[in-house]
């Protein structure tokens, strides 16, 4: 079952890099206290993500935060060296580029993706959903396309 409006997220953790390199942050690290933006893709340098659900966060990262929101995570099921290079390349400098590399957490949250017809294996579905203090008090998963999940839906919400 798919995680919901109401509920607090599990605890976990993410791969991203830091100064020193890879290194793990804490979902308690990342939404205890805080009120925050959490947005997952079904892969990096994929053409939607890269071309418009990515750089919509980029974009509009400022008068997402102006809303009272501490930070923005882009999660992927994707390796932290391959999350690091596409946040580069995408100038999501603003953005904090979280790796899920094995699913575990996203498996937590019920939202994954069987992208093995297309040869990506475990992936995450498309989604956006603002956590106040770990409680999700909007979520918005794509079937298709990027709508509930985009950047002009969380500043709806805000």
């Amino acid at each position: 079952m798919s995680i919901q409006i109401g509920d607090k997220l599990p605890e976990g953790s993410f791969k991203v890099m830091g100064p020193e390199g890879p290194g793990d942050i804490s979902t308690r690290e990342l939404f205890d206290g805080k009120k925050v933006v959490l947005f997952a893709v079904p892969g990096a340098f994929t053409p939607g993500c890269s071309m418009t659900h990515l750089p919509g966060f980029v974009i509009s990262a400022d008068k997402i935060k102006a809303n009272g929101i501490d930070s923005i995570i882009c999660l992927a099921v994707n390796d932290v060296f391959v999350m690091d290079a596409w946040g580069k390349a995408q100038n999501a400098e603003a953005l904090i580029m979280a790796a899920d590399g094995n699913a575990d957490y996203t498996k937590a949250l019920g939202l994954i993706l069987d992208g093995s017809g297309f040869g990506m294996g475990a992936r995450s579905k498309r989604y956006a959903m603002i956590v106040d203090d770990g409680i999700v008090t909007y979520l918005g998963v794509d079937s298709k396309g990027i709508e509930l999940s985009a950047a002009d839906a969380i500043l709806a919400e805000l």
